[in-house]
């Protein structure tokens, strides 16, 4: 069976990066309070939808929303907005500041400010929400293969049902069932989300929660030494990786980073670092010809920027 790798919106993606192993030191830092963000997220009582107008189209698997958690709501709108054009809306949620990004009129993001806690727990990140059609079912279905639930199943009026987990390795992502139904399966636009990495000691055994949550066809890719490059797909769609975090990287558990598609990423990169950005790892050639680079957002937040050249449809073989 061959399986297409084709452009779309957080799918089709192309595989990010191929020599993570002299990456990691850099991001260890960066990475290691991630996992408390799930208690911060507190949206208002409402947001925009998803997909507007409403759609009919659902894609389990699919990554199809980012939210992020920062000390500092108004910081964040500025870097962001200055790096990638975002437009950002204020919404109320009580007690929490909340906002909505988006891009050209469509959504790429909520943001949610949270004070740092004391001892530096609560590192700023970003949280992936990935569809599903059952949240509830989802969550019995992480449970039974040892995922720990951080924020049981609710109702967001207009956005869906959402629950936040962490997999049995202790990397943080959410699942959404949106009410709107799930962004068409379109190229991303520079300036949006277009591809998800997961970071963890034993890509094998978390493939397989993610396979038993979502579904997802598991492709072994081509990498070096013992190091494991998994392809998760769906739909005949690659919708994410899952990659070897170093047994050298102490302190450093499994993880979740996205990536924003980036005409230049050496461009982009300066930019970030001209807006307050750390650069964690410089731009370096992807293993398809185009670009990647990841840094941590001047509150902290790490995300990727990655080219997408007009050359890189793959097929893989099964």
């Amino acid at each position: 069976m061959n399986l297409d790798i084709v452009r779309s919106r957080v799918a089709g993606r192309r595989r990010a990066g191929s020599r993570w192993r002299a990456l990691w030191p850099a991001l260890v830092a960066a990475m290691a309070g991630a996992a408390c963000l799930a208690p911060a997220i507190a949206a208002p009582e409402r947001v925009p939808a998803l997909v507007d107008p409403r759609g009919q189209e659902h894609h389990v698997g699919k990554v199809i929303f980012e939210e992020l958690v920062t000390p500092d709501l108004a910081a964040s709108e500025r870097f962001y907005g200055g790096l990638f054009g975002w437009r950002f809306q204020d919404l109320d949620a009580g007690s929490t500041r909340y906002a909505t990004a988006s891009l050209d009129g469509h959504p790429v993001g909520g943001l949610v400010q949270r004070d740092r806690r004391a001892g530096g727990h609560g590192q700023p990140a970003w949280l992936t929400f990935v569809a599903v059609r059952d949240v509830d079912a989802a969550r019995a279905t992480a449970v039974r293969h040892g995922a720990t639930v951080l924020l049981e199943p609710r109702d967001v009026p207009d956005r869906g049902r959402e629950a936040v987990f962490a997999d049995p390795q202790g990397a943080v992502f959410a699942v959404l069932a949106s009410s709107s139904g799930d962004p068409a399966e379109v190229l991303a636009e520079p300036g949006e989300w277009i591809w998800s990495s997961l970071f963890t000691r034993d890509p094998d055994t978390d493939a397989g929660f993610y396979q038993d949550l979502l579904d997802y066809e598991v492709f072994d890719l081509p990498s070096s030494g013992s190091d494991k490059h998994l392809m998760l797909a769906s739909e005949d769609y690659a919708r994410a990786s899952a990659n070897t975090l170093p047994a050298t990287t102490a302190g450093a558990h499994a993880h979740w980073i996205d990536y924003v598609r980036v005409d230049d990423a050496a461009a982009m990169v300066a930019k970030a670092r001209s807006l307050g950005a750390r650069v964690l790892v410089a731009p370096r050639l992807d293993r398809h010809g185009g670009h990647v680079a990841i840094v941590a957002d001047p509150q902290g937040a790490v995300f990727g920027m990655l080219e997408w050249t007009s050359d890189d449809d793959q097929k893989v073989a099964q």
